[in-house]
């Protein structure tokens, strides 16, 4: 039986109401050079790389992440939540940042050799999966400003649920007007390492407006939404049978999340509407108190489906709704849950099943 490391955090809440269980003991990784290409992949134990301080990640910050998830199914098994889609990101990721893209059978063989070491973790309560983390870096010594030459690739878990085992929660979100998350033609639709530490001034302020997450706006105009956080957003026009499900068309400047088109593909499933349509936060905070906007939720591999509750932006704040998650943003993150742990069809084969020891 895999063990939790002796020094995770148990019972951390992230921003978006996931629960943090806890680094597991193993890691695998693979390395490139100009002359060998890839190597690997080595699995072993989770421990500390050891950087030279001229290494060039540090210096021209070539690095890119991924996440995606393995859940526990309802047979016991263990299956990888479409890891190909996520492999494929992960390559075009790695050419807008110069570096060699990993072949989609290397990432998938990383990531199960990962998970067949370390499902052992993973809790059977409900909510709870193992989050992998695929990251690459440019691990080459070098100061100057060029594309590296050698990479390291490294893939570690951490087991993560939702605070309220498998149901939905409902976070409030601050709209930032101050800076953009990207600008077009930029590095805001791929997995670049870099994207994250700009944003975490806005997440501190979002916090002190009393909000859970960040709501982001374009660059150029300033006006229109884009996503929450690092999570896509819908919007629910209607109710019922006759309820729209509406999403911000991708721009290229933010990502084009593999849980954004789960969501579409499900909701396409439960026969909703589906549309993709600029979204101002004025007519958002309009259409929420004519009652035609019902539900707005997010969705993302951490966060799976999470409904907004109430928004505030600047000095004023309207809420969604009843505030609490409605009917459509409840389907759809059951029908989610139930396509990740094997209770519901799988027509688009996203479950990858992993073979694990007996």
């Amino acid at each position: 039986m895999t063990t939790i490391d002796a020094e995770a955090r148990h019972g951390e809440t992230g921003l978006d109401g996931a629960q943090i269980g806890g680094f597991t003991a193993h890691m695998v990784t693979m390395r490139w050079t100009v002359d060998e290409g890839w190597t690997g992949p080595v699995l072993g134990p989770r421990t500390d790389l050891s950087l030279p301080p001229a290494t060039a990640v540090l210096h021209t910050g070539q690095s890119i992440i991924e996440g995606l998830a393995a859940h526990r199914q309802q047979d016991g098994t263990v299956a990888i939540f479409r890891p190909r889609d996520h492999a494929r990101r992960f390559q075009r990721s790695a050419r807008r940042l110069s570096m060699p893209p990993l072949p989609e059978e290397h990432f998938v063989r990383a990531l199960e050799t990962l998970v067949a070491a370390d499902h052992g973790a993973m809790s059977d309560q409900p909510g709870w999966r193992l989050y992998l983390r695929p990251f690459m870096f440019a691990s080459e010594e070098n100061l100057v400003p060029r594309p590296a030459r050698e990479f390291t690739f490294v893939a570690i878990a951490m087991i993560i649920g939702n605070y309220f085992g498998e149901d939905i929660e409902s976070l409030s979100v601050w709209v930032c007007r101050d800076f953009p998350r990207a600008f077009p033609g930029g590095t805001g639709d791929v997995k670049y390492a870099g994207n994250y530490a700009p944003t975490l001034l806005a997440q501190t302020k979002a916090g002190q407006a009393g909000c859970h997450q960040v709501v982001w706006l374009d660059a150029a105009e300033r006006r229109w939404i884009e996503e929450m956080g690092s999570a896509n957003l819908f919007f629910v026009r209607g109710t019922g049978s006759e309820a729209v499900v509406v999403t911000p068309e991708l721009t290229g400047s933010f990502l084009p999340g593999v849980t954004r088109d789960t969501v579409l593909a499900l909701a396409a499933r439960l026969g909703y509407t589906v549309r993709h349509e600029r979204m101002s936060p004025e007519r958002w905070r309009e259409e929420c108190a004519s009652g035609e906007i019902t539900e707005t939720f997010a969705s993302g591999t951490a966060t799976v489906v999470t409904a907004v509750g109430s928004v505030t932006d600047g000095e004023s704040t309207w809420a969604i709704g009843d505030g609490t998650p409605g009917p459509v943003s409840r389907a759809v993150h059951q029908l989610m849950i139930d396509s990740q742990h094997g209770r519901a069809a799988d027509p688009a084969g996203w479950r990858h099943p992993v073979r694990t020891p007996a």
